[in-house]
């Protein structure tokens, strides 16, 4: 029998449910205070057992907060579960669970805030001799506390180049070091429905206390150009970059850009390796608290951990900024116990109305924030989860100040600043306000890193920091075992000022590190004809949207459109399994934005160690910003569907899902929809950053599953171009030649057997001229499947696209099965995809002329000899007989939509 202090941690006195500090089987025998309890259920670690009785329909509490409301009479030792977090745990395949839930979800009522009840008290007492730490002075604001080289991407368009120059500076003695700041927004045509948060966050970055110099880097015709953040600082009062700084608009070669942008960095690196630490006050410590992959724990370890440290900075003269708006909801009361006046009070709870408003046009919730991880490690739902979030406010800290998403600090002390749920989405904001350390607190132990402003991970128990001690600083689950706050406090105060003077981070020694901003999304009321009910969600149901707007699914079969058998263009393919092929690709697929960087370098040193041996060509990984901290529905769908289109595509030979451990897309998410699709998955390999414990573990698992096959190599074979599915685009300018070229081009590929898909967005339908060509009608034509849609027949295909972004065209076309692109450019270049080959030609001369360096071939004549030269290009590298110039180059990416339906939460 187990003593109940043994096994339960009640949060405050008062609470009729207790957290199991460890996983108890079903029969489990129990001392509830002399009564021995034998548990009907098994309950794991981080879930809730009733510790005294709770009719039907009573609350059940934690930290004295109704979190679920009783379905049926409960019992000391009955296992408290909700429907959402029944089905998540069965979802993992856990034994001796009940049949039904015990309990409901208590609903997210709006709060009503009583201004009489308001308590103005005074923030915490400052001490007597304000401490220091050894930072880097800055003229226009508090100092750093690193000293950075930042080479930082105004949009999407630019984030290949950015990280390809930095890598030219690896090992550059420069400071703190030379770092990109690549990222996925600015890229649609148009204007960006994130612009100000875009322009701010940027502006911020530029300007944040840890940079020691910075490059900003656009492409031509960018909206979101350096010019524009020129402009939004001057309008918006922001002071003048006073670090060695310039800004560099890319309008050549890749490679002659390289050259010209390395050229403006080389004079500052020799300026900021030659500035020294020197010891400066506290008060410009500006501490970013932020949680992730978190547990029910957090709430009693590492956030009121944190929270305490901040209040210890804030004592020091310095501050600390909350965000994080939807992980508040719920927990409203407890944010507002102490606040600095009325205004403040009313300034967040209409951040959080607003957020609720916006994520409810796109019919969400903030029920829906809970990740699978949260759910599975005992967050039932946003009231346990924001509750225990809130807890990094301590009860005695005063809430002084509320501002929006990148928006400089207005001062110091305790701030909160408008944000998404979605942890790196938070950082990037949080950053851009001014903070220059970031606290990260974890139940299961996330790894995220950014690039130049170092991060404290706090981990909620001891076992998972025993598992991941390598990638973590703070063993917060100490204090659940008996160390006092106070002497963790002290501790941890201790390393956040070595840390600030320089002593390296977990991360930091690990050296990944990634940033995502504030996503694109419609920040506009909801679609005429689609009315909103009062809690936020659509009235209609997701079946009655109209089709573009929840991506749903088409038949699938190609344009019924006459086609003309045809000799192809041979090429040399490969037989792979059967199958004649371009190539055959070892993939790593992440199943959410947290594991990208860590899937980047796997894969490379997989490539370089030849782990599949000659079983691959290559191999990729595929970054990205979903999975985790996104909303579900029509986006998540369209986000599966994608991921699949990669794992099943028919370039993929061997394929392994890395997850990072707590997302709401795991692998066994995954193993589900490999079944639901009819795919075996015993036929992918399966890694877990953090069950499998860190970084170094995962990659001995990554490298000892691709070793565990002996395929033969593949076999040359004489093909032809029919054998291929080509995805065609054009982007800029086109002529009616060349619209006449590109349709010959599909057609000789359909004739031959193949399949060619366009996007619907793209300037090839547009075009009168090719669709006479190519279809024998100037008629419109309508998308025959949804983005990343896999092909039911090969033909002419036509990709829905809810966007216009190059980058989530590509995306979208490789998903759906195409083997290579082909884009015709007019005005400048595109960026290369990880897993599809992009090929680049243009006839138009000033192109040519301008970025002749980058294309990988120039059609001159009439119609059929820029076909024929179309043709033999794609054939050429099919063969593997040219590889594109921006692979080569390093000029590339990959980015998943989020659709029109999509938000950050």
């Amino acid at each position: 029998m187990l003593r109940f202090d043994e096994i339960g941690v009640v949060p405050e006195p008062g609470d009729n449910a207790a957290i199991c500090s460890r996983r108890l089987e079903a029969g489990t025998v129990v001392d509830f205070g002399g009564t021995p309890v034998t548990l009907p259920h098994t309950v794991l670690e981080g879930h809730r057992i009733v510790v005294r009785p709770v009719k039907t329909g009573e609350a059940i509490t934690s930290w004295n907060t109704p979190f679920a409301r009783a379905l049926r009479d409960l019992q000391p030792g009955d296992y408290v579960c909700t429907p959402t977090s029944l089905a998540a745990v069965a979802g993992r395949g856990v034994e001796g669970l009940p049949v039904e839930a015990s309990a409901s979800n208590e609903p997210l009522d709006p709060y009503t805030l009583d201004e009489n009840a308001l308590n103005f008290g005074r923030q915490v007492a400052s001490v007597e001799q304000p401490g220091t730490f050894l930072g880097f002075p800055r003229e226009q604001g508090p100092a750093g506390t690193r000293n950075h080289v930042v080479l930082l991407a105004t949009s999407s368009r630019s984030s290949g180049f950015v990280t390809e120059l930095a890598r030219r500076f690896d090992g550059a003695a420069a400071g703190d070091g030379v770092v990109q700041v690549a990222h996925t927004e600015g890229g649609e045509d148009g204007t960006p429905n994130n612009l100000r948060f875009l322009l701010s966050t940027l502006a911020g970055f530029a300007l944040n206390p840890n940079v020691g110099a910075v490059l900003i880097v656009d492409t031509e015709d960018d909206l979101v150009s350096g010019q524009a953040i020129r402009e939004f600082m001057a309008e918006e009062g922001y002071p003048e970059i006073r670090v060695p700084h310039a800004y560099f608009t890319r309008q050549a070669g890749f490679e002659h850009d390289l050259t010209a942008a390395g050229a403006l960095i080389e004079p500052w690196l020799p300026v900021v390796d030659a500035q020294e630490r020197v010891e400066v006050p506290l008060v410009d410590l500006r501490i970013a608290l932020q949680c992730g992959g978190s547990d029910a724990f957090s709430g009693i370890s590492a956030n009121p951990l944190a929270g305490n440290v901040g209040a210890e900075v804030i004592r020091h003269g310095g501050a600390a900024v909350l965000a994080e708006t939807d992980e508040l909801i719920g927990a409203e009361q407890y944010v507002l116990k102490n606040v600095r006046d009325l205004a403040t009070a009313r300034r967040f709870l209409e951040t959080v109305r607003s957020f609720k408003d916006r994520v409810g046009w796109h019919g969400h919730t903030a029920e829906g924030n809970p990740s699978g991880g949260n759910l599975y490690r005992g967050l039932y739902n946003i009231v346990l989860k924001s509750i225990g979030a809130a807890r990094k406010l301590p009860r005695d800290v005063r809430l002084d100040h509320v501002i929006a998403y990148g928006e400089p600090l207005p001062g110091t002390g305790y701030v909160f600043m408008d944000s998404p749920g979605n942890d790196l989405e938070s950082i990037a904001g949080q950053v851009a306000s001014g903070c220059n350390l970031i606290f990260f607190t974890t139940g299961n132990g996330s790894i995220t890193n950014f690039p130049f402003v170092p991060t404290i991970k706090f981990v909620t128990t001891s076992a998972r920091y025993e598992h991941l001690e390598a990638e973590m600083d703070v063993d917060a689950g100490r204090y659940l075992t008996g160390t006092p706050m106070d002497e963790l406090t002290a501790e941890t105060f201790d390393l956040t000022v070595r840390v600030a003077s320089g002593e390296p981070s977990a991360g930091e020694r690990a050296g990944h590190s990634q940033v995502s901003i504030w996503r694109n999304w419609r920040q506009s009321g909801p679609r005429e004809g689609i009315s909103i009910t009062t809690d936020g969600r659509m009235s209609r149901t997701l079946d009655e949207l109209p089709a573009e707007d929840r991506d749903a699914l088409l038949p699938g079969l190609p344009l019924d459109v006459p086609t003309v058998e045809r000799q192809a263009t041979a090429a040399r393919l490969l037989s792979v399994d059967g199958r004649q092929l371009p190539e055959a690709v070892g993939l790593i697929l992440p199943t959410s934005l947290c594991s990208g960087q860590i899937a980047l370098r796997l894969a490379a040193q997989a490539e370089a160690e030849k782990w599949a041996g000659d079983a691959v060509t290559r191999m990729v990984a595929l970054p990205h910003t979903e999975g985790c901290g996104s909303s579900g529905g029509a986006s998540e769908e369209t986000f599966a569907r994608t991921m699949l289109g990669y794992l099943l595509h028919p370039n993929t030979r061997l394929a392994l899902l890395l997850e990072h451990g707590c997302e709401k897309t795991h692998n066994d998410y995954f193993r589900s929809k490999l079944v639901e699709a009819g795919a075996d998955p015993s036929r992918f390999g399966w890694a877990s950053i953090q069950a499998d414990g860190g970084l170094d573990a995962v990659g001995n698992r990554v490298r000892e599953w691709f070793g565990t096959f002996d395929l033969p190599a593949p076999v040359d074979v004489e093909g032809n171009v029919g054998a291929l599915t080509v995805g065609l685009e054009a982007r800029g300018p086109l002529s009616d030649q060349t619209a006449e070229a590109m349709a010959i081009i599909g057609s000789e590929i359909v004739g031959a057997g193949g399949s060619v898909v366009l996007s619907s967005r793209g300037t090839l339908l547009a075009s009168s001229t090719f669709r006479t060509t190519a279809f024998g009608s100037t008629g419109d034509v309508g998308p025959t499947i949804a983005h990343g849609q896999r092909l039911a027949a090969p033909g002419w295909h036509v990709m829905r696209m809810p966007g216009t972004d190059w980058m989530e065209t590509a995306t979208g076309f490789g998903a759906g099965g195409v083997q290579q692109i082909l884009a015709h450019v007019a005005g400048g270049t595109l960026s290369a995809q990880r897993f599809v080959p992009v090929v680049e030609f243009s006839s138009d001369p000033e192109t040519v002329a301008k970025y002749g360096d980058d294309l990988d071939a120039v059609a001159a004549g009439g119609p059929a000899d820029q076909a024929r030269t179309g043709l033999e290009t794609i054939a050429a590298v099919a063969s593997r007989l040219q590889v594109p110039k921006a692979v080569a180059s390093g000029n590339v990416g990959f980015q998943i939509t989020r659709g029109l339906l999509g938000t950050s939460m």
